[in-house]
């Protein structure tokens, strides 16, 4: 039983609803967030998939769009009702309804009441539960005898055959293979008889040969080399217990001839700040930027190579008629094959592509030109909404707020092992210096080893850049650290309330990196998350990676939310992506994993320096992978 059938066009008019006979007014009111939901999350962020089904809670929807009239049909129901028909429905129901909508279009009736469709639909809707019916009634029934396999056999294939027959047979069957290989060895020896015939003047010379070998005298042998012993193993004397002598304590002293008062030299520090111009000047976050080829020349050069470009498939398509799902397919195949060859997963090519076909379909296009612009402009749409984030991640404007506030604000780190957590960490950190912010780092990271000892050197590097007598005798960047083997939920509430009592403004939470199917570790990060409620937790991923990147992100999200306490676990809020600068247009995994956790990119790495930190631009990613 229907409980809801709404039609309404994609600029939000509603213009026919149908309710249920004993729906109630709390439940009408039940299936507005829903649909709600459907809009938000389907429609707008171009998410419509061919098996147009969405379900929320109980309740469940079915929807079909139609791209010549931008309209929108939408049947709710109760999620546990087996209604077969609901597709025969729609189409029955879009079929009838754009007549009456077009007619009233071109008789200028744009503000029409379309109430009097109501009849009609409650005929289409009998029509169909009728068929639907008879159909199933169909099924159920037992096949008749002649319907069956059984019918079609006949009485001469029923017949059992002598057994001499096939005797006969199978003789005769032996006599031709017998026959087949005594003509195959007569060939065999009629080729291999040319080959014994030698003229006497081969033979003589083949003679001539091996008395020549014959008559070489043998070479000596070399005289073998003396075998020498095995060289005795030198045992490390410190480490097995052992004692050293004075000549090896002077050679092991590294002090000597080093001036007395010099300070320590951070030999690597301009691998990480190799223009102290730019320091003092990088409060604001550079784009990522791509070259943009001209859109005109892309168009001509596809259209004048023959089966070059990517767009050349649509020349064989007619102009001035309803796209259908057999014109898009051969160009979109070819369209998701160059979205995989640029690192966009396999599962989320598929959906794109998927959504703009049905974002395509039903469209009325006219020339070849305006066709294919308008197939290239509906996956750059699509990719642009898909990387424009549904709410703005703000990190100054938070601090600040924080700030007045009187708690710290706090950024929590997590990933896999090995992306770049703890430099990016510090790129952050020296963003944040520059915006005038005073960080505290938390090293959370207990299990790798030398991991308290790098943040240590990038913490006294960037105090070293913004010194204390430049900044009110403040220092800027402060580390907390508890040593190995501690808990790291422990460290980071600890750290928190330092940065609370001492009045510091931002907390860097420093994790240690694990994979995604490591419980034990899942549970250790859910646990820091639940007890320290950080205002931010950010996945850092590779921008190299390609399936592997839905992986961790459902795998991470899912675990957040299975091993928390809370009713309303902390999941993922945004995404740093790092070593952008190693895949030149192969962009891919910004869109997979903004697509598979719906949330923005807040950072982008491009190198090891502190000032190799930039924010993405989306129509400059769009543009990469578009080309």
């Amino acid at each position: 039983m229907l409980d809801l059938f709404s039609i309404f066009s994609k600029g939000g008019i509603l213009l026919w609803c149908f309710k249920g006979a004993g729906l109630l007014p709390k439940e009408w009111e039940a299936f507005t967030p829903t649909i709600n939901e459907l809009i938000k999350s389907v429609l707008l962020q171009e998410r419509a998939v061919k098996k147009t089904y969405w379900e929320n809670g109980q309740l469940a929807l079915r929807y079909r769009m139609d791209n010549e009239f931008e309209l929108v049909f939408v049947i709710a129901y109760q999620k546990m009702l087996p209604l077969l028909y609901l597709d025969k429905l729609l189409d029955e129901i879009q079929l009838r309804f754009r007549d009456m909508f077009q007619d009233n279009l071109q008789a200028g009736k744009f503000f029409e009441d379309y109430s009097g469709f109501g009849p009609e639909f409650t005929r289409t809707l009998r029509l169909v539960e009728e068929e639907s019916r008879i159909e199933k009634l169909a099924q159920q029934k037992p096949r008749k005898f002649e319907e069956s396999d059984k019918s079609q056999k006949s009485i001469k294939s029923m017949i059992v055959s002598d057994k001499n027959e096939s005797k006969n047979d199978s003789k005769s069957k032996k006599e031709q293979k017998k026959s087949v290989k005594i003509a195959e060895e007569e060939n065999i020896q009629e080729f291999s008889q040319p080959e014994n015939d030698l003229d006497e003047q081969t033979r003589m010379e083949n003679l001539r040969r091996l008395s020549q070998k014959a008559s070489k005298s043998p070479k000596s042998p070399n005289p073998k080399s003396p075998k020498t012993g095995k060289k005795s193993t030198t045992w490390d004397p410190v480490v097995y217990g052992g004692k050293l002598s004075k000549a090896e304590m002077n050679n092991l002293d590294r002090t000597v001839g080093k001036p007395e008062g010099s300070e320590d030299v951070d030999i690597h520090f301009n691998q990480y700040v190799p223009n102290k111009d730019l320091v003092g000047r990088s409060a604001q976050l550079e784009d990522v930027e791509y070259e943009e080829d001209d859109e005109e020349e892309i168009m001509k050069s596809s259209s004048s190579k023959s089966g070059g470009g990517m767009f050349s498939m649509f020349s064989n398509l007619v102009g001035n008629k309803a796209l259908t799902r057999e014109d898009l397919e051969p160009v979109l195949a070819q369209l998701k094959d160059n979205l995989i060859a640029k690192n966009v997963a396999s599962e989320v090519a598929t959906s794109l592509i998927e959504s703009v076909m049905v974002k395509l379909e039903g469209s009325v296009m006219g020339t070849f030109q305006s066709l294919a612009r308008t197939v290239k402009d509906a996956l750059t749409q699509s990719l642009m909404k898909l990387l424009t984030p549904k709410r703005r991640i703000d990190i100054l404007r938070d601090v600040l707020e924080a700030k007045e506030n009187k708690k710290p604000y706090v950024i929590t780190f997590c990933g896999v092992n090995g992306v770049g957590k703890s430099t990016n960490l510090a790129k952050i950190c020296f963003w944040l210096i520059e915006n005038k912010f005073t960080v505290l780092i938390a090293a959370c990271d207990t299990f790798r080893a030398g991991a308290v000892e790098q943040l240590r050197t990038h913490t006294r590097r960037l105090n070293s850049l913004h010194p204390p007598q430049g900044n009110n005798g403040d220092q800027m960047v402060q580390l907390y650290e508890k040593g190995y083997g501690k808990d790291a939920a422990g460290i980071a509430l600890e750290a928190v309330n330092h940065a609370r009592d001492s009045g510091i403004d931002v907390v860097l939470v420093d994790t240690a990196g694990r994979m995604q199917d490591n419980e034990p570790l899942m549970r250790a990060l859910s646990k820091l998350i639940s007890v320290n409620a950080p205002d931010l937790v950010l996945f850092v991923g590779e921008a190299l990676v390609g399936n592997e990147a839905i992986d961790q992100l459902v795998k991470f999200n899912a675990a957040l939310a299975d091993h928390s306490s809370s009713d309303n676990p902390h999941t993922i809020d945004g995404i740093v992506l790092t070593k952008f600068d190693t895949i030149d247009d192969k962009v891919g995994s910004a869109i997979s994993m903004t697509y598979i956790s719906g949330q923005p990119i807040v950072f982008v790495g491009t190198g090891q320096t502190y000032t190799d930190l930039k924010s993405i631009n989306s129509k400059a990613v769009v543009a990469a992978l578009m080309k």
